[in-house]
């Protein structure tokens, strides 16, 4: 199932990227699954991401964290000493800087940074990350989802049940923790790992461009 999917996305980017847009990408593809140079951690993410998908053969399945909660607005995980929540928060045009491409007509850059989710479009909201080990609070940078826009946390299938293809996961040494949040939106989808270490935050791996 996982390769027909990778088999539909690489098509689909043929196409896209066969259309020139009529402003300039500021994105950046530093952060992505093909710059992951720690062997351990990019087998992990191949058996979850659709960055992976191509690497995925014959790997081995991540344990998942149980939803707690979830909804339009946030999605809980709860796995014994390991809490996490994603929530939107509403975006406020007067607090940000916006910088325009394209005769003023696309969105490029939000405080002078490129961004990720509705590309080109002004966003309607952001998101929070709180995790908790224990009772304490992870310590986790503003920069690690301040770029991050318009979170699709659900989607309702043929039969109206209400799921999620966002999940956490746990490495099989149990040292790290995997936070996956895939969000699909009409100006190139893009999806994001944040990834934690031994209780700490290391890093997110970010992919970008899918077409829903």
């Amino acid at each position: 199932m996982r390769y027909i999917l990778f088999l539909f996305f690489i098509s689909i980017n043929i196409i896209s990227f066969a259309q020139i847009p009529d402003y300039t990408d500021m994105r950046s593809n530093r952060e992505s699954f093909n710059r992951m140079s720690n062997k351990i951690i990019r087998n992990d993410l191949t058996a979850f991401t659709i960055g992976g998908i191509a690497e995925s053969v014959n790997k081995p399945v991540l344990q998942k964290f149980p939803v707690s909660k979830y909804g339009d607005d946030f999605i809980t995980y709860d796995s014994n000493n390991f809490q996490v929540t994603i929530k939107t928060k509403t975006f406020f045009v007067a607090k940000h800087k916006l910088m325009y491409d394209g005769d003023g007509k696309y969105l490029v850059k939000i405080d002078n940074k490129p961004y990720y989710g509705n590309y080109t479009k002004v966003p309607q909201s952001g998101i929070s990350l709180i995790v908790l080990a224990g009772k304490d609070t992870v310590a986790i940078p503003p920069s690690a989802y301040a770029d991050l826009y318009n979170p699709h946390f659900t989607y309702r299938t043929n039969s109206g049940e209400l799921q999620s293809q966002d999940a956490v996961f746990i490495s099989a040494d149990k040292h790290r923790i995997y936070v996956y949040m895939l969000n699909k939106d009409d100006h190139g989808s893009y999806e994001v790992t944040w990834i934690f270490q031994d209780n700490k935050y290391l890093r997110r791996v970010l992919d970008y461009g899918f077409t829903p």
